[in-house]
């Protein structure tokens, strides 16, 4: 084949091949913006979107069960542990007795009073760990802060506060 012989130009082909092209483009920018609404729109890297959507599914779970005042299911939640009644000595550290003082709607040691609604206002990583601020019950004078431990995927009490504005 000498270069006077080469084969006539397709312009169907081609075509076909510009729109796969472009089609396959814009279904991977489709799906990194679908990614970036699913975890939370979180201002981090790609990578750690897992964590974020991760962590905020544990903790609207563990929020849902103790609006629905299920402390034990709430607490196999926090130490990512359905089965904790089976062995609960393993969890002396915060026993379930401590953790109904702190979140059963009639203690007095609960802040917060009887949780009826949640509200995620932040998702940073900080560290090896997940930290959200959370409004509770639509109070803005005192926020809850949790953390995610994505190695674990259990739930603890941030040390560090989040700004969550005025």
């Amino acid at each position: 084949m000498t270069l006077l012989d080469a084969p006539v130009f397709d312009a169907a082909r081609e075509r076909r091949n510009q729109n796969l092209l472009y089609g396959a483009v814009g279904l991977l920018v489709v799906l990194f913006i679908g990614g970036w609404l699913v975890s939370g729109m979180p201002v981090d890297w790609p990578w750690r979107w897992w964590t974020h959507f991760r962590g905020r599914m544990t903790v609207n779970h563990f929020l849902t069960a103790v609006e629905q005042n299920d402390l034990p299911k709430a607490y196999g939640v926090w130490f990512h542990d359905p089965n904790w009644q089976q062995h609960a000595n393993n969890y002396a550290a915060y026993p379930f007795d401590r953790f109904q003082q702190d979140w059963s709607s009639n203690s007095s040691a609960n802040e917060y009073g009887a949780i009826q609604s949640h509200k995620i206002l932040a998702a940073r990583m900080s560290g090896n760990v997940l930290l959200m601020g959370i409004r509770i019950n639509g109070r803005q004078s005192k926020n809850l802060f949790i953390d995610y431990d994505p190695q674990t995927h259990a739930l603890g009490f941030s040390p560090v506060e989040l700004y969550l504005g005025p």
